[in-house]
């Protein structure tokens, strides 16, 4: 296996969005598990308050994270009337392909901070 790769964004939910953000969430964690079988976690979490959503996936490499934008990518514009991109951290050394596209997600979900963080130590087993 490669190195592994975090992905972590946080949202502002609209206001009144609340109900179709949590619908379009599941549709599209379900179309991630039924079209991703390589990643090995992907997952939303909503804040008690419901103002602010984090979604986190896991990728056992690279590949993995530029497969899920090029299968899921096009399905982000629906959440640009959901939610307000805050920030996205990158956990690992994605490709600059990956890095463009998650730029392009950030413009286009409200101009969200991308920063990545390179692995320092640690393992995947």
């Amino acid at each position: 296996m490669g190195e592994p790769l975090i992905y972590v964004d946080r949202s502002e939910v609209r206001p009144g969005k609340l109900d179709a953000l949590r619908t379009a969430i599941a549709e599209l964690a379900a179309f991630v598990e039924a079209n991703e079988p390589q990643l090995l976690s992907y997952a939303a979490f909503i804040d008690p308050d419901g103002g602010h959503m984090t979604v986190t996936h896991t990728h056992h490499d690279r590949g993995s994270l530029d497969r899920h934008l090029a299968v899921a990518g096009p399905r982000f514009a629906r959440f640009a009337e959901l939610v307000r991109l805050l920030r996205v951290d990158l956990y690992g050394t994605p490709s600059d392909a990956a890095v463009a596209a998650i730029r392009d997600k950030a413009a286009l979900l409200g101009g969200a901070t991308v920063e990545v963080h390179p692995l320092e130590a640690g393992f995947l087993r």
